[in-house]
C-alpha cells in the first residue's frame, strides 16, 4: 500500500513539510510506504478549457510543469494527501491550477481512492483553505478522510508547525485513520457499489 503526499507549498521545507511529514512517519509505522512529491517552483499554468486533454490525450497538453507528472504519480498511488499553505484564506493558487488541470484530464488518477486534506496557517483562514481542497475529491467518488479535527495545523516561520502540538496529533490521527481504511479495502470484503451511469443536468438548455 502506498500514500502520495503532495507538499503544495512554494517552500519545499516549510511548515507544510512539517505536517505532511508527521503523516509520513506515522503511515511508514502503520505498514503503509509514504512518497512525497513537491510541486516545486517553477511557473504554473492555469486550465485554458481548451478540451484536448478530453479528445483521447489522457492528459494536459501543456507539459512544462508539474501538472502530469502530478497525475501520474496520483495514478500510482493507493491513497493521497494533499497539503497547502493558506493564502488569503484559500489554498496556494499554483497547487489549485496544477490539481484543476491533473484531475480533469486524469480523473481516473484518484477517482474511488481514499484521500485527505491539510491546511497550514498563521491564524486564520484555514478551513476555508481545506473546504476548497476537498471539493473536488468529494466529486470524484474519493473517499475523504478526517481526524480529531479539521485537518489543520499551525505556523509562521519555517518549522513552527512542530509546536502545534494538537496539529501534529490532528496529522498522527489522520494518519491511523488512512492507513485503517486501506488496510480494509485492501482486505476487500465488501466490493465498492457499483456506480450509475451519470445523468448530466444542465439548468440552462
Amino acid at each position: 500500500m502506498k500514500t502520495l503526499l503532495v507538499n503544495g507549498s512554494p517552500r519545499k521545507d516549510g511548515n507544510t513539510a512539517v505536517a505532511l511529514n508527521e503523516i509520513a512517519k506515522t503511515l511508514e509505522a502503520e505498514g503503509v510506504e509514504a512518497e512525497t512529491f513537491w510541486i516545486g517552483v517553477k511557473p504554473v499554468r492555469g486550465c485554458m478549457a481548451c478540451g484536448k486533454c478530453r479528445e483521447g490525450v489522457g492528459k494536459c497538453v501543456f507539459g512544462d510543469d508539474a501538472a502530469n507528472d502530478l497525475a501520474a504519480k496520483m495514478a500510482g498511488a493507493d491513497a493521497v494527501v494533499i497539503g497547502s499553505p493558506v493564502y488569503y484564506g484559500q489554498p496556494n493558487g499554483a497547487l489549485l491550477a496544477l490539481l484543476q488541470r491533473a484531475l480533469f484530464s486524469n480523473p481516473d488518477s484518484v477517482h474511488g481512492k481514499p484521500v485527505a486534506t491539510v491546511a497550514i496557517c498563521r491564524r486564520g483562514g484555514a478551513s476555508a483553505a481545506f473546504q476548497c481542497l476537498n471539493l473536488p475529491f468529494q466529486m470524484l467518488s474519493c473517499n475523504v478522510v478526517g481526524s480529531q479535527y479539521w485537518n489543520i495545523a499551525y505556523g509562521r516561520t519555517a518549522g513552527e508547525a512542530a509546536q502545534d502540538l494538537e496539529g501534529m496529533q490532528t496529522m498522527r490521527t489522520l494518519a491511523r485513520n488512512l492507513a485503517w481504511l486501506l488496510k480494509n479495502i485492501a482486505a476487500g470484503a465488501v466490493p465498492r457499489p457499483e456506480a450509475e451511469p451519470w445523468q448530466p443536468m444542465h439548468f440552462i438548455r
